[in-house]
């Protein structure tokens, strides 16, 4: 009678735990995209703290960690999702995270972020090539296409360096998909940029 009491409250205890990290992703989502929609609606001067405003003209000054930095929207995979600065497990948690030694949207080299797959990257796995993504912030719209994807070691860091000459956008999360616990690769999709 026991052991069935203490599973049952582990059981309950492991789903509101789950439902509640749910929550927060949902709320922060919510929120940040709520953020992002007025700023875009206003002049970016009067955005809200928590939304990093990217210049087309000045150099980009380093953003802090859980700055929003925009939106992801990858149509055809049902991806659309807030962006914010950092690859910290909160951040990750909530968000698709900007991975900080990349380029900022924008900038000449590669931009590079990160996210859960089992969470906002989950659709990634049904990814083809030539699927569009749009990355929207407050300087502007930045439009790529897909031009591979391939599975790597987590040490693999070269799939982050810039391409010579090319502006390009590189996705990270765990593989496989559908691991239990902490994934022992990484799936990578790598997008050139393109005039929109």
């Amino acid at each position: 009678m026991f052991a069935q009491g203490f599973f049952l409250v582990t059981g309950l205890l492991a789903v509101g735990y789950v439902g509640c990290i749910y929550a927060a992703r949902f709320l922060h989502q919510a929120y940040q995209d709520r953020n992002f929609e007025r700023a875009l609606a206003h002049a970016p001067e009067l955005a809200p703290p928590s939304v990093m405003v990217l210049s087309k003209t000045e150099p980009a000054i380093k953003p802090p960690i859980g700055s929003l930095i925009g939106k992801i929207l990858i149509p055809r995979l049902g991806i659309t999702a807030i962006v914010d600065e950092g690859v910290d497990s909160k951040t990750l948690a909530l968000s698709v995270g900007h991975i900080p030694s990349t380029a900022l949207p924008g900038e000449p080299g590669n931009v590079g972020l990160a996210a859960h797959r089992d969470t906002l990257f989950r659709n990634l796995k049904d990814v083809r090539r030539d699927d569009e993504i749009t990355l929207m912030t407050l300087a502007g719209s930045y439009f790529y296409r897909v031009v591979w994807f391939k599975v790597v070691n987590p040490t693999e860091v070269s799939v982050l360096k810039p391409s010579l000459g090319e502006e390009t956008l590189t996705l990270v999360t765990c593989y496989p998909f559908y691991f239990v616990g902490h994934a022992p690769k990484r799936f990578i999709v790598r997008a050139q940029r393109r005039q929109g």
